[in-house]
């Protein structure tokens, strides 16, 4: 009686074991970059500070304190994405998306150009 209980036990555990082995673990939540206000706080060419905002329609908005928004628009492309601005496409590679970086790498004519983009503080 003590052994078939013992072997009940033991199977209940391998199934248990088999069923957790096999199941899917939970899919990280997935960060979202669009609709957020994302301050440069890094690049060569980029002034520290210029706002990039990716709304949800495809616009793209830039701004800056020393100077009037600029639009354009963008669009996913792969992996990446493509930026439109004054009517030129720009590929774009996304380097790093997490809560509290958005890196990217564009290739505009010339060499490309890499921007650390932070979340904008609110005032």
């Amino acid at each position: 009686m003590y052994m078939q209980r013992l072997r009940g036990i033991t199977v209940a555990v391998i199934a248990g074991l088999v069923i957790s082995a096999c199941s899917e673990p939970p899919a990280p939540a997935k960060v979202n970059f669009i609709n957020q206000v994302w301050r440069v706080s890094e690049s060569s060419t980029v002034a520290r500070g210029m706002l990039y905002v990716f709304l949800s329609d495809g616009t793209l908005v830039l701004a800056s304190a020393n100077s009037k928004p600029a639009f354009g628009t963008w669009q996913t492309a792969g992996a990446g994405l493509t930026l439109i601005e004054e009517g030129r496409p720009y590929k774009v590679e996304v380097l790093n998306l997490s809560r509290d970086e958005f890196r990217l790498r564009i290739h505009n004519p010339g060499q490309p150009v890499e921007i650390t983009l932070v979340p904008a503080e609110h005032p």
